[in-house]
């Protein structure tokens, strides 16, 4: 029997097989300080402002943040399917994304806060498991350029 993180190391290393399943396009201008970015089938529009700064904007992190909590919680439920258990309705993730720097170099870590009440904490730990080791296209995506830490909370 195959792990969830052997399969899908197995399908990444397979590029003929890749499937694109969506492909998301957007316009940005002006950056953190005022800019701007639209989707192309209008289902963001977005204005930006820079933390701790006055603006009505939001930042790349808070987006970041946002996407990759979505991500997970859909992938949770792909693997949560494959064991046979049912999530919660109340699933939730606090997600913090911290913008650092060290010198002029520029990079971020990030925490998963994941709370999946009413699940035994082995089945959620497990579920948690395979999805940031295997399943989360943005766990994936990090791998090893950000510090990242996944909890059942």
């Amino acid at each position: 029997m195959t792990t969830f993180q052997e399969s899908n190391a197995a399908a990444r290393s397979n590029q003929e097989d890749m499937k694109v399943r969506y492909t998301a396009k957007t316009h940005t201008s002006g950056g953190r300080r005022g800019g701007v970015s639209r989707s192309d089938d209008g289902r963001l529009d977005v204005k930006f402002s820079a933390p701790g700064v006055p603006g009505t904007g939001t930042n790349p992190e808070q987006l970041f943040a946002a996407g990759w909590s979505a991500c997970f919680i859909s992938a949770m439920g792909l693997v949560a399917n494959k064991l046979k258990v049912k999530l919660p309705a109340d699933v939730a993730i606090d997600a913090e994304i911290d913008l650092c720097n060290s010198g002029d170099v520029y990079f971020l870590r990030a925490r998963l806060n994941v709370s999946l009440p009413g699940l035994e904490r082995e089945v959620a730990q497990a579920i948690v498991d395979a999805t940031h080791e295997a399943t989360c296209a943005y766990s994936n995506a990090t791998r090893g350029n950000i510090d990242v830490t996944v909890k059942v909370v």
